[in-house]
């Protein structure tokens, strides 16, 4: 069968043709096919380039989606639930409840001085009144020491600022010899410190700006930075700071609960033909990934990425090799992909609740009742949850509470999910029955927290997480090298694991490169969490 015959028509030809029939339109009409002509023009351009995806002309054309359950179920607004549905908002652990928590929407305003934890203080004194003094307004009352004001004034600058010391130079007129001016106290003799190479990493690895995004902005300032010089300083930094990493990565195998997923990555330099890189006896494996692995241990929570061509549970795996055999078998949370398992390593699996939720999302338009009855069973859990979280329960005070509250939400959806097709209400292989059975095929995995304290519901951490590594990717693109990639695993694991901690990054790696040899003989004393005790430390030595 052959396709329409293509015709082309100029954006000037359509607009003469609107104009001709505008006496025949009304005022709304005219606007109404202005705009779908505006329309097709613009889809038409968008479909010339070859970036323009599917998923970006929905968005386009229909707006941004949610997940949220109020948004998903906004269409069904006024349909009552599916008939034997009993959801109820579980009562708090503690004062208050689910309505409480749910009025508590973030707030928009003015940030105070307190929001400004990074900026410098300066104590400004009275220019003419002191505490202890006769008040100049009555002359009986004494003056005493109040809460000072605070006035917040916020500077630009250049991401890297420069400084050029002139040392003065003189010389004997009779014997020549010259005398130089020494460098003031604290200019070391390397062109870039500390903070030079800590804001680079930071801009590249945690925000996504490249380097030669860098080299351009701070060209336009008049602080030349080219990108080769920018990779040589964060290549020489990671090399100071390796033993860090090394460190983090012992530690995190130690953690109770393992979370791990990954990402596409592009390094050139691996990017060869398949039978280049292929194992005997087995499929020749092309892809490149980033995995991320959130490891928890008590209160410390620990980021590690590794970019190459493992999958993440072999990365998980390479990780656990470190633990220590005295250890119970770890938490593992992850989506229900085969190669997110470590193979030679036992763990106590759980699956992501997230993960199979959205399968019911992507079908609600199409099954309005049924996915209602799921996601609103589901956001109970979830608000469940969140209670546990809002009165800081510990992981039994939390696991006593969903199994006494959420547990029966759980068997009240599994039963219904059985009779879903042993009754065959729903096809199995229609969208809705395949979200069924997903779920019903993992839902020992899913309900992991109804048995075992600590369990999360889902693996947004590790999501989260890999949206740093993402950012990279669309900004930078690619790694060139697999050393390139080596130094961005290390910046990006030390960097989103201060984030995790509430922790200055930007002070915790110009403290690393300032201490490198002591980073280098101990790192155990130079984690995120203990840096700045150690650092303030007397040295006994």
């Amino acid at each position: 069968m052959k396709g329409p015959k293509v015709q082309e028509i100029r954006r000037a030809d359509l607009e003469r043709l609107l104009e001709r029939a505008r006496p025949a339109l009304t005022e709304a009409e005219y606007e109404q096919l202005k705009a779908a002509l505006d329309t097709l023009v613009y889809l038409t351009q968008l479909l010339g380039k070859k970036n323009t995806t599917i998923a970006r002309l929905r968005q386009i054309l229909f707006g941004a989606s949610s997940e949220k359950t109020a948004e998903v179920l906004k269409s069904l607004a006024g349909k009552g639930p599916p008939a034997g549905e009993a959801s109820s908002a579980a009562p708090a652990p503690g004062a208050g409840g689910a309505k409480e928590a749910a009025a508590k929407a973030p707030g928009h305003g003015r940030n105070g001085a307190k929001d400004y934890p990074g900026a410098n203080t300066v104590v400004v004194e009275h220019p003419s009144l002191k505490p202890g003094e006769l008040c100049p307004e009555c002359r009986r009352g004494k003056l005493y020491e109040m809460e000072p004001g605070s006035l917040v004034r916020v500077t630009g600058q250049a991401p890297l600022g420069a400084s050029i010391y002139e040392l003065q130079k003189l010389r004997c007129n009779l014997c020549l010899q010259v005398f130089n001016t020494p460098a003031p106290e604290g200019v070391g003799p390397e062109k870039y410190d500390a903070g030079a190479a800590s804001m680079i990493a930071l801009l590249k690895y945690g925000s996504g700006v490249p380097f030669y995004r860098l080299e351009g902005l701070q060209q336009s300032l008049g602080i030349v930075l080219p990108a080769s010089t920018q990779w040589d300083i964060v290549d020489q930094s990671e090399r100071l700071i390796k033993p860090v990493f090394e460190e983090l990565v012992r530690q995190a195998a130690q953690g109770e609960v393992l979370q791990n997923d990954d990402t596409s990555a592009k390094i050139l330099a691996r990017m060869k033909p398949a039978q280049e890189d292929s194992t005997p006896g087995k499929a020749p494996r092309t892809g490149i990934f980033t995995t991320c692995i959130v490891s928890r241990r008590e209160a410390r929570t620990i980021a590690l990425f590794f970019t190459g061509k493992g999958h993440a549970g072999e990365n998980l795996a390479q990780v656990l090799a470190q633990r220590a055999a005295e250890l119970a078998p770890p938490i593992q949370m992850c989506d229900g992909l085969e190669h997110n398992v470590p193979k030679a390593f036992q763990t106590v699996l759980a699956n992501c609740l997230a993960h199979a939720r959205r399968k019911y999302v992507e079908v609600t338009p199409s099954f309005p009742e049924q996915c209602r009855y799921v996601l609103e069973t589901l956001a109970e859990v979830y608000r469940n949850d969140a209670l546990c979280r809002e009165q800081k329960l510990t992981p039994d005070e939390r696991l006593a509470f969903h199994q006494s509250h959420s547990r029966p939400l759980m068997e009240a959806l599994k039963s219904w999910l059985t009779e879903q097709i042993e009754e065959h209400r729903v096809e199995p292989n229609c969208g809705l029955g395949e979200a069924i059975g997903y779920m019903n095929k993992h839902w020992k995995e899913l309900t992991l927290f109804l048995r075992k304290a600590g369990a999360p519901l889902d693996n947004n951490t590790v999501e989260q997480a890999l949206k740093r590594a993402i950012l990279h990717r669309k900004n930078a693109y690619f790694y060139r090298t697999d050393r390139g990639a080596q130094v961005g695993d290390t910046f990006m694991s030390l960097i989103h694991t201060c984030a995790l901690g509430e922790i200055n990054a930007f002070e915790y790696l110009k403290a690393l490169l300032e201490n490198a040899p002591a980073v280098c003989a101990n790192p155990a004393q130079w984690m995120p969490w203990n840096w700045r005790d150690n650092l303030l430390a007397p040295d006994t030595s």
